[in-house]
């Protein structure tokens, strides 16, 4: 029977959870409908993936998601409710930012497979998390999406 942990980030927005079965770890994110990445929802990922990195009995990593949202990008919620911060959340954007690449860039140097079980939208840092895996699993409802593009953005790290 595989032994199910639920990780309850610093927000209740974000939680992942946890699961083991023989030598898979299944890394679900569970706040639908959007699957956000908000800060905690990425530090969450972040102590994860870095507890097993030596974990000898996990050989593979499965990202999934629960809902009809793979991961819809980063918390635009969290980060227009810091608009209002003195510096119109220029410290908290950086700090986002700066999780966001090191969360990707631990995907993509991760001495464990990381196959993304996509099976529904993965857009703008959603699809950013599935292009840092080493394979990807799409459904036929899976659906990829760069919106940022449309008003001259691309995201910031070679993931994509």
């Amino acid at each position: 029977m595989a032994e199910v942990v639920a990780i309850k980030p610093a927000v209740a927005d974000g939680p992942v959870l946890v699961s083991r079965d023989k030598g898979v770890l299944r890394l679900t994110l569970a706040s639908p409908p959007a699957n956000a990445l908000s800060l905690a929802t990425m530090a969450a990922l972040q102590a994860e993936f870095d507890r097993v990195k030596a974990d000898k009995s996990v050989r593979v990593i499965i990202l999934a998601a629960s809902g009809k949202v793979f991961c819809a990008g980063h918390d635009l919620k969290e980060m227009t409710a810091h608009r209002a911060e003195p510096d119109r959340g220029k410290a908290f954007f950086e700090r986002t930012f700066a999780a966001c690449a090191m969360l990707m860039q631990t995907i993509v140097r991760h001495p464990k497979p990381v196959i993304a079980e996509v099976d529904g939208l993965a857009t703008a840092a959603g699809l950013q998390l599935v292009a840092s895996c080493d394979l990807a699993i799409a459904s036929h409802e899976a659906t990829f999406c760069t919106p940022g593009v449309n008003i001259g953005l691309f995201c910031s790290t070679p993931m994509v």
